[in-house]
C-alpha cells in the first residue's frame, strides 16, 4: 500500500472512531459512512497535491 493510501486510511479511521464516540455513526451506517469519509479525505488530499504541483 502506498504512503498516501496509508495516510488516508489512518485519517479515515480516526474520523470514524470520533464519530462513533459521539454517537454520529451507528453499526448500521458504518459501511457507507466509512466509504464516504475515505473518499472525501482522498479527494481532498489529491486536490491539494494537484494544486501544489500547479503552483
Amino acid at each position: 500500500m502506498r504512503s498516501v493510501d496509508e495516510q488516508v486510511l489512518k485519517v479515515t479511521k480516526e474520523l470514524v472512531a470520533k464519530f462513533i464516540e459521539v454517537g454520529r455513526v451507528s453499526p448500521a451506517s458504518f459501511d457507507e459512512t466509512f466509504k464516504n469519509i475515505y473518499k472525501s479525505v482522498k479527494e481532498t488530499i489529491l486536490e491539494h497535491a494537484i494544486e501544489e504541483e500547479q503552483a
